[in-house]
């Protein structure tokens, strides 16, 4: 496994730009928690700490794609100093306005105005698509590797953020959050060898939201449903945990979840592809309905939280090889022009549906027994898989190359490059 994934360093520059990347992603795993903490310890609220990161949520959803639509025009440096330099000003705006006891519209002001934040996943993706654009398995392999990624930061970022908060100050986690992010993204804009250049813009030419695609709009949907899925397991953990007067495991049970993620992620970037992209989505959708029956099983019997971990752990396993495989089928549906609009497009979806997922099983632990609302994300990717069933012929990529018969071994560095797809063919793939 580890030569796997080192023949994928094998680029020049391409460890740099994953090490920044992970700083702005781990920062973005810290804010949430660091967020709520710092409300709640200053304002005594937890209501008003759900809902100024509820605005957040929701203002990111919209601007994500703003941002990324700016990247695949002008580039992704030239946009992403600037939104960075712009997000510091709102962010320090909440923390005055938390200390210095300021109106409670102050905080969902400055909070939802830093809506700008640029999609560092998405743009590391972008990169990987780039350089390895002539190797199907070694794009498979690059889009598990950053899928292990992003689970690893959320399973450190929360507890690393809870930590400063208790131990320092209620403003240590957020501070700490904001230096780092920026100094990823930074640090992120600055690896510009690796940085994709501009696709080509035919003059006259006017182009459309990537929402024209249809397969991008049954993704959407899919990721919409996901998030659901995402946002109902952690509230319920939680309330499920507090019900047996061990709230504090909570953390370490939702770790659980995203390191049985982190592990399937990384195990399934080794494996050799043998189904197309949209066939092995539809099998991850699959996996991932059918493992959430396991802590929707323990939860609903009452069981004792080591149990539930591991049925958490399991239930995890679904989650990365079926994400890594819908950013892969993103990549495959747009052209190159609108691959970080496309991709922000799939994550605000993710992003709306943690929201209402959270706020749905909030209410059913409110009203029902502890573990029902584990139904919830079992009945969420349920659905996810009804709505990839009904769409799949959407999610066909004709002209993707066969991939080869060696696991995973990336093109060598002066291969040369692919065309980038045609606009007809984009228009096939829907």
């Amino acid at each position: 496994m580890l030569a796997s994934y080192r023949r994928l360093f094998a680029r020049p520059g391409t460890a740099a730009f994953t090490l920044a990347g992970l700083l702005g992603r781990l920062s973005m795993s810290m804010t949430g928690v660091a967020l709520v903490v710092l409300i709640a310890e200053r304002r005594g609220s937890y209501a008003l700490a759900g809902t100024v990161s509820a605005a957040g949520l929701a203002t990111g959803a919209i601007g994500m794609p703003l941002i990324g639509r700016l990247v695949d025009r002008y580039g992704q440096a030239r946009v992403t100093v600037p939104a960075t330099l712009y997000n510091a000003v709102p962010f320090a705006g909440l923390l005055l306005c938390v200390r210095s006891g300021a109106p409670d519209w102050t905080l969902y002001a400055c909070w939802a105005a830093g809506a700008a934040a640029p999609n560092l996943g998405g743009m590391a993706r972008a990169r990987w698509a780039h350089l390895y654009r002539a190797d199907p398995a070694a794009r498979h392999l690059a889009n598990s590797f950053e899928q292990a990624l992003d689970e690893l930061c959320f399973m450190a970022g929360p507890v690393l953020a809870m930590v400063l908060c208790t131990a320092v100050a209620p403003e240590a986690g957020l501070v700490t959050a904001g230096v780092v992010g920026s100094t990823g993204a930074l640090l992120f804009a600055a690896q510009r060898r690796t940085e994709p250049p501009l696709a080509e813009r035919v003059a006259g030419t006017r182009h459309g939201s990537p929402l024209r695609v249809p397969g991008l709009r049954v993704l959407l949907l899919t990721f919409l449903a996901t998030g659901l899925v995402f946002g109902s397991t952690e509230l319920t953990t939680v309330a499920y945990a507090d019900a047996l007067g061990q709230k504090p495991v909570a953390g370490g049970l939702l770790a659980m979840v995203a390191a049985g993620s982190c592990v399937a992620g990384l195990v399934f970037g080794v494996l050799r592809p043998r189904r197309a992209p949209g066939a092995r989505f539809l099998l991850g959708v699959a996996a991932m309905a059918a493992l959430l029956l396991l802590p929707l099983a323990a939860g609903a019997g009452g069981a004792d939280l080591t149990v539930l971990g591991v049925t958490l752990f399991a239930a995890g396993t679904g989650t990365a090889p079926t994400m890594a495989t819908g950013m892969m089928l993103v990549q495959e549906l747009l052209p190159a022009r609108q691959l970080n609009e496309g991709m922000a497009v799939a994550v605000s979806g993710i992003v709306v549906g943690i929201s209402a997922g959270a706020s749905l099983a909030g209410a059913v632990a409110e009203q029902a027994p502890p573990g029902t609302g584990y139904w919830l994300p079992a009945g969420a990717a349920a659905l996810a898989l009804l709505i990839a069933l009904a769409g799949r012929r959407h999610l066909r990529t004709p002209g993707t190359p066969a991939a080869p018969a060696t696991p995973a071994a990336p093109a060598a560095p002066d291969a040369p490059a692919a065309p980038e797809k045609s606009e007809h063919l984009v228009g096939a793939a829907g």
